[in-house]
């Protein structure tokens, strides 16, 4: 954006969602600048898109985003994400509970929901209502295709 063709519509787009917070809004930009993505995403309230433009390859893909970001969703490019989670180094295990943190490091040592309660005694109810705040938190939402509590343990050994 002119003037200097630089960062002006990043800065623009973080200027606005702190005015009006929830605004929908999709960036394309040349570059990534993961200080502006972290801005972008700061409030955590959807309806934003951080799109490069030269990855933007199919006006359908464009749309496709722009729709989505319009029905309060968020679009990133993978790069983006990928900047992203170097820039943090680490899972954010720092999320968990201490409960959710033991129930973690149980799951790790390969033990089942009923051995997990028994070593914390607690019931398997609460065993399995910390393990869904893991997957929340980890954001693993269910997936047919990846075992969310292998990558849950995953994510624990790399944190």
């Amino acid at each position: 954006m002119p003037p200097s063709h630089t960062d002006e519509g990043l800065r623009a787009a973080v200027a606005v969602r702190r005015e009006l917070p929830g605004a929908p809004i999709l960036m394309l930009s040349q570059y990534v600048d993961v200080s502006y993505a972290d801005d972008l995403l700061a409030d955590r309230t959807g309806a934003i898109g951080y799109l490069l433009k030269d990855r933007v390859a199919e006006v359908s893909e464009f749309l496709d985003g722009l729709a989505r970001v319009a029905d309060g969703g968020t679009v990133l490019d993978p790069e983006v994400v990928a900047q992203l989670v170097v820039r943090r180094g680490r899972v954010p295990l720092d999320g968990l509970t201490v409960r959710e943190r033991e129930v973690l490091e149980l799951m790790a040592e390969g033990r089942s929901n009923a051995a997990i309660a028994k070593a914390l005694v607690v019931t398997d109810g609460a065993v399995e209502k910390h393990v869904k705040n893991i997957f929340v938190k980890l954001d693993l939402p269910p997936d047919d295709e990846q075992h969310r509590r292998v990558l849950a343990v995953l994510a624990y050994l790399r944190g």
